[in-house]
């Protein structure tokens, strides 16, 4: 494998965890590593409802952590919670600073909604759906002008280098159709922030590359990995037949929208006392029961937005717009599709992983804030915050910083990438396996598919990637013998008395996905 040294700290992902922490470092010199033209293809550009942060007068960080604890259905760290909520309103503030347009009231006080499982109206919007765009619209700007951050675009980290159990360095490939060689790019830390696991899923709101990769690469490192079971499915995908589905985002049931289904019924009702602004998991099941039962679930926003949802939700009203459906004059067919990954790379207060030299933030990081069920917006806040965190404890490791000329990339020839078939056949295996509903026949037959996948193309360190994560979710999926947030075991109905968090490393969860397959003759 040929190799290039650098004293730059290497960034993996190019998403708000990535963006902010990288400002953070500043003007330590960094190497950020994005798949794609910077800015674009991020999770964080696709999110819809905004950042929570308790900036009314009369909401507090304590009220922020308790809906937190009550969401995470008894397995988030309160420590955490605490620590995260405490720092909200600073971030928001920060971003303001850095050029962030937030909707803002006659008086200068920003305009909060109201999302589910939230006792305040406490989400940070910006033009109603509109806030992962221009948030990192802003931090994209700044870092465009911060001269100490070298950005690679169009090159796919594929690997950790690790020596006497820390991390060296980063294994790239250049991302496109054809694919390469693997490069080591040598430095002394390594920050993953590349995103979560929703595209593994058949359907998902998920950018199309973000199918569990950096999990993967840590995972097949050796990193532990934590709360792998628990994936977020978002009740309100729109129904439309594309591929990743558009987002309704929770912010349109926060300002009165309702769920019905083809007969007119507003099932909720019957399901939680909050009805439309249930916990999402609660919500996702019910959507999910409703689209089994042919009873084809929608979301109804004519009454409490009329018209208003052209201008105030314009992600929303665009993607009605190409399926062509008129929401102003009928529902919205909505679907529960996988969203967000609270499980990935184990990490302490301070971004640290298992391994040695090794920050992760973000989606692909388990900080314990989210539990088994993540509280609406708070994704984006802990990517904040975390962010921070990770730059502060890199300064503190490394010292100070020292001048490091930019990476000059020697030319790579093509190499395998994932077969879309394998890919396509993942995503199914992990849908009818490891979806809304599991039980532990079905997560058996979705681990024997993966090993079958991994069997069939075993060169392609990429598709090696997806089928660790999708292994590692799977298998603690099985291990967890109870329903807990948004992990639904019908052979387990019931919730264990107490919480825990599940720690779990790749050679384990193979073991385990082992022991599963079918016996020769």
């Amino acid at each position: 494998m040929r190799e290039v040294s650098t004293g730059r700290v290497v960034i993996v992902g190019a998403g708000l965890g990535a963006l902010y922490a990288a400002l953070k470092l500043a003007p330590r010199p960094l190497l950020m590593i994005s798949p794609e033209v910077l800015g674009q293809g991020a999770s964080s550009a696709w999110a819809q409802g905004g950042v929570a942060a308790a900036m009314d007068p009369t909401d507090s960080a304590a009220a922020h952590a308790r809906d937190t604890l009550r969401a995470g259905a008894g397995t988030v760290d309160p420590a955490v919670a605490e620590l995260v909520t405490e720092e909200a309103r600073a971030h928001i503030l920060d971003l303001t600073r850095l050029g962030t347009p937030f909707d803002r009231k006659p008086d200068g006080g920003y305009v909060l909604s109201r999302e589910a499982a939230h006792s305040f109206a406490r989400v940070v919007r910006v033009r109603g759906d509109q806030a992962g765009a221009e948030i990192m619209r802003a931090l994209v700007a700044c870092l465009r002008e911060t001269p100490s951050v070298q950005v690679l675009e169009g090159v796919m980290a594929t690997g950790l280098c690790v020596e006497d159990g820390a991390v060296s360095g980063v294994e790239l490939a250049l991302s496109g159709p054809q694919g390469s060689a693997p490069l080591l790019i040598r430095a002394p830390a390594v920050l993953l922030a590349g995103g979560g696991s929703g595209g593994l899923y058949a359907l998902t709101t998920n950018p199309p590359r973000i199918r569990g990769q950096v999990i993967g690469m840590a995972a097949r490192a050796g990193a532990e990995i934590a709360d792998a079971e628990f994936v977020q499915f978002h009740p309100t995908a729109i129904d439309c037949g594309e591929d990743p589905a558009p987002l309704a985002t929770e912010a349109l049931r926060g300002e009165g929208a309702h769920l019905v289904n083809r007969l007119g019924e507003r099932f909720m009702l019957a399901v939680h006392p909050d009805a439309e602004l249930a916990p999402r998991d609660v919500v996702a099941r019910a959507i999910y029961a409703q689209s089994q039962a042919g009873l084809r679930p929608m979301l109804d926003t004519r009454a409490c937005l009329g018209d208003r949802i052209l201008t105030e939700f314009p992600a929303v009203a665009g993607a009605c717009a190409r399926a062509g459906i008129d929401p102003t004059r009928e529902p919205i067919p909505v679907a529960a599709a996988a969203h967000y990954h609270m499980g990935g790379v184990a990490v302490d207060s301070d971004g640290r992983a298992s391994l040695d030299r090794l920050w992760v933030c973000g989606e692909a990081s388990s900080t314990g804030l989210h539990g088994a069920n993540r509280l609406a917006s708070n994704g984006l806040l802990e990517a904040l915050v975390y962010a921070r965190r990770c730059a502060l404890s890199i300064e503190a490791r490394l010292g100070p910083a020292q001048d490091a000329a930019p990476v000059t990339l020697p030319d790579l020839p093509p190499g395998p990438v994932p077969d879309p078939a394998l890919v396509a056949r993942l995503r199914r295996a992990m849908t009818e396996g490891a979806g809304v509903l599991r039980d532990a026949a079905g997560l058996t037959r979705c681990l024997r598919e993966i090993a079958a996948i991994e069997a069939a193309q075993p060169d392609c360190t990429a598709l090696l990637n997806m089928t660790a994560t999708a292994t590692l979710i799977a298998a603690a999926a099985l291990m967890r013998q109870e329903s807990r947030g948004a992990h639904c075991r019908t052979d387990f109905p019931q919730t264990a008395p107490e919480g825990r968090r599940s720690r779990l490393t790749l050679p384990e969860a193979l073991a385990l996905r082992a022991s599963l397959e079918p016996e020769t003759t």
